[in-house]
């Protein structure tokens, strides 16, 4: 979660579409998604989850349609709403 919160922290500095594969897409998706999977459901994945969340730019947010998501996220929207 640290390199998660670290990598993001280039966005602004580094290409949008760079930050979002490496930070989302590798990170998030392939090697801290699958940790949220095998934790138990409880206050333990709850704070996980939150932690992920306050990494993530709001800007990147900012002119999506209510509803909607970044693609890289699909996955991780559909372990919140489990």
């Amino acid at each position: 979660l640290q390199l998660l919160s670290n990598v993001l922290l280039w966005d602004g500095i580094v290409q949008e579409d760079t930050v979002r594969d490496l930070g989302l897409s590798k990170l998030l998706n392939r090697y801290l998604l699958l940790n949220l999977l095998n934790t138990p459901p409880g206050p333990d994945n709850i704070e996980k989850c939150n932690k992920v969340v306050a990494c993530l730019p709001e800007r990147w947010f900012r002119d999506l349609k209510s509803g909607s998501t970044l693609p890289e996220l699909l996955n991780f929207c559909q372990h919140l709403l489990q």
